[in-house]
């Protein structure tokens, strides 16, 4: 039988790619991070992306690289915060894998995010502002793909991996 994936969705510093490592370690699946796949195969980094192929540019990597990934067996998958923006990742992501969004308070992402600097979206005087904006337009579509809702700023890292693997065994995924 095929390991199904997990796909981790959320804002920026929720945690997706921390968790993601420590999760796909315990379940001995192979941890993938779309932003780092995206910089990967581009050879540059993403605000560099952003700067020459504005955000729409970006968005359609990210598009075609969820679409691949998401079709490989037993993987832990961090996507991009703004992921879900597009309605063909959605449904990538709801058909082919276990999604789990890890969710936080805008204080906690403000705080893990205040310095720094690879998160274009966040080069501005009032990084607030954004983020709220950010989590009012995007916390509908992580709840629409959602199997799993975990809150991740009162918990250790190894506590929210916990949480999952054991939502994971009751509903068993794994």
């Amino acid at each position: 039988m095929q390991k199904q994936s997990i796909f981790l969705v959320g804002p920026m510093g929720a945690g997706k790619s921390t968790v993601g490592r420590i999760l796909a370690d315990k379940l001995h699946y192979r941890f993938l991070d779309s932003d780092h796949e995206i910089e990967a195969k581009t050879g540059v980094s993403i605000p560099m992306i952003f700067d020459i192929e504005g955000e729409a540019g970006f968005r359609k990597r990210e598009c075609r690289l969820i679409d691949q990934l998401t079709q490989k067996p037993g993987i832990v998958l961090a996507t991009g915060g703004g992921a879900v923006l597009k309605p063909q990742n959605r449904k990538h992501l709801r058909s082919r894998g276990f999604v789990v969004y890890l969710r936080s308070s805008l204080e906690a992402l403000l705080a893990r995010t205040r310095h720094d600097r690879n998160r274009p979206l966040l080069q501005t005087d009032d990084p607030e502002a954004v983020l709220k904006n950010v989590m009012t337009e995007r916390d509908p579509l992580y709840r629409e793909v959602a199997d799993l809702v975990i809150q991740t700023e009162q918990a250790s890292v190894h506590k929210v991996v916990r949480q999952i693997m054991d939502q994971l065994t009751e509903q068993a995924v794994i």
